[in-house]
Order: structure tokens, then sequence, then C-alpha cells
């Protein structure tokens, strides 16, 4: 793997955690009546490719798993960042990551 395909590893694990982390932070925030975390800024995380750690905190801490309207949103950030790698690869742009 090349450099930049282990730079581009790295960041994509960095992002799944901290999207991870932010709906942990939120939860813990909305049970204390605290300021949370909006719902765009949780959605970005799935479509910067943080959507494993997105889908796995939603899960996890059972935090907005029931808002149905969240979830059409957060289904819609993985089917862009997913659309954009597939992009990437018909156009060659992930040639020599690997």
């Amino acid at each position: 793997m090349s450099q930049i395909g282990y730079a581009l590893l790295g960041a994509l694990a960095l992002v799944n955690l901290v999207g991870f982390g932010a709906f942990g932070l939120d939860k813990w925030r909305a049970r204390r009546g605290a300021w949370r975390t909006p719902e765009k800024t949780l959605v970005l995380f799935a479509v910067a490719g943080g959507w494993i750690g997105t889908w796995a905190g939603l899960k996890l801490f059972r935090h907005k798993s029931s808002k149905r309207s969240f979830q059409i949103k957060l289904a819609l950030g993985t089917a862009a960042n997913l659309g954009l790698w597939i992009a990437a690869w018909r156009l060659g742009w992930l040639e020599g990551l690997v």
C-alpha cells in the first residue's frame, strides 16, 4: 500500500472513531439537558466516510435509533459516501493506493 493509501486509511479510521464518539457524547449530553450536537453534524461524519462509526454509535448508544427521519438522513449520507467511493473507483482515482 502506498503512503497516500495509508494516510487515507488513517483518515477514515479517525473519522469513524470521531463519528462514533460524537454519538456517545450527544447521548450523554441529551440525558443531562446540555448543548447538543446538530443532526447535520452527525450526518456529516457519514458523508465524510465515517458511516461505519456513526451507525455503530447509533446502535450501541441507542441514540436517535427511534427517530426515523434522522435514520433516513443518515442512510442518505451513507449512500452519498458510497457513491463518492464508487465514482472515484470508476474514474480510476483509487489506482495505486493499494
